[in-house]
């Protein structure tokens, strides 16, 4: 039998050494969270927090005075992304956004586009990236509803006259195999695409279907849901693809109208890609990772700014994404607290024969997007 005594600690307790050999080992892991999660975080907790903030407080007034702006850091560990997630609220409500005296982001060719525009899509890219997935079979439709409403010029030239806001439905063939349908409110229903029906085509939202002679395949100018939900999710793949598909095919450049700059789609690149990427967000139902590689991609388009006030067709305000080129602004509407796509505006910026600077000549509004299985069919929840 061990008559050995048990040797006790010559200083302190056994809890008192155990805690202090507990002090040694490092922490244990816990996962962080992911670059967009964390933003995501981080705006909830600013929105909160502006809200929660006494009337008139500097933390309220901050919050108005200068948006927030994305806080490049990394998360190194669970306490500091802690210290981060609090401290970032600070930076971010406090950040200028007004793009003065803030350098100008370099684009294509050597040309600018300002850092606010680049910071808001952004936002509206992460805010894209977590809506939910739609849920379109190869065998449905995809149903767009909107208000929209074009300017019109006689032949002879003269101001142009808005015409008064309508109803415009669209039914489109998730992968192209069948005919879908254009409805207007006081125009004839016209067939899009198929194969056992007379060809269209839309040149873009509220353009007048033209007959085409030759049916391709899908592509940026003529999409289905199939075709959008493929393209790539990386913005510099995907706006390589853009600028390849909208370069007007090798045709040489028509002349522009002199009554209408614009008319000549091939003497801006950059403009054709914005316009582009315009089309797919109006009238097509990308999954989320598409619609925030398209946001990113048009970051990287020079000469896109920000518009802090904008109303779309049926009168929502919001924030809107916008370029300029050949006397016309197109502005992208979005709502300025969930970032959501609310619609387009197009607006003269140099007076002429259609009107002053400031005339809207073209407005929309999105109002549904939904999976129908047939043509002609409204969802249940437009139909209530």
């Amino acid at each position: 039998m061990n008559t050995t005594p048990r040797r006790r600690p010559l200083h302190g307790s056994e809890e008192t050494e155990r805690l202090g050999l507990t002090d040694l080992l490092p922490p244990p892991p816990v996962p962080g969270l992911n670059p967009d999660r964390e933003l995501l975080l981080k705006e909830a907790l600013l929105r909160k927090a502006a809200t929660d903030a006494p009337r008139g407080s500097l933390a309220a007034r901050a919050s108005r005075l200068r948006p927030p702006r994305r806080l490049a850091v990394r998360v190194m560990a669970p306490a500091v992304a802690c210290a981060l997630a609090v401290g970032g609220i600070v930076a971010v409500n406090l950040a200028d956004t007004s793009g003065r005296g803030a350098p100008a982001v370099p684009g294509r060719d050597g040309a600018d586009r300002t850092p606010e525009a680049t910071r808001l899509l952004d936002r509206i890219a992460l805010a894209a990236a977590a809506a939910p997935q739609p849920t379109v079979r190869a065998d449905q439709f995809v149903y767009v509803e909107s208000k929209v409403a074009y300017a019109a010029q006689s032949a002879a030239g003269g101001s142009v006259a808005m015409a008064p806001v309508r109803t415009r439905q669209v039914w489109l063939s998730a992968d192209g195999s069948r005919p879908g349908l254009l409805r207007e409110e006081g125009r004839a229903d016209a067939p899009l695409g198929g194969d056992d029906a007379p060809v269209y085509a839309l040149d873009g939202p509220g353009a007048t279907p033209r007959p085409t002679t030759l049916r391709k395949g899908p592509s940026i100018s003529d999409p289905t849901h199939q075709y959008v939900a493929s393209l790539p999710t990386d913005p510099d793949a995907l706006l390589k693809l853009i600028y390849d598909e909208t370069r007007g095919g090798g045709r040489a450049p028509a002349p522009a109208s002199a009554s209408d700059p614009a008319s000549d789609p091939d003497r801006d690149s950059d403009q054709r890609a914005f316009a582009a990427i315009g089309d797919l967000l109006a009238e097509t139902w990308a999954p989320p990772r598409v619609s925030a590689a398209l946001y990113k991609a048009a970051a990287k388009i020079p000469g896109v700014t920000v518009v802090r006030s904008v109303a779309d067709a049926a009168g929502r305000e919001g924030i809107a994404v916008a370029r300029t080129a050949h006397g016309r602004q197109t502005q992208w509407v979005f709502d300025r607290n969930t970032y959501a796509f609310l619609g387009e505006r197009t607006v003269l910026t140099e007076a002429g024969d259609a009107g002053p600077a400031g005339t809207v000549v073209g407005t929309s509004a999105v109002l549904t997007k939904a999976a129908v299985g047939r043509v002609g069919e409204i969802p249940a929840s437009v139909a209530q």
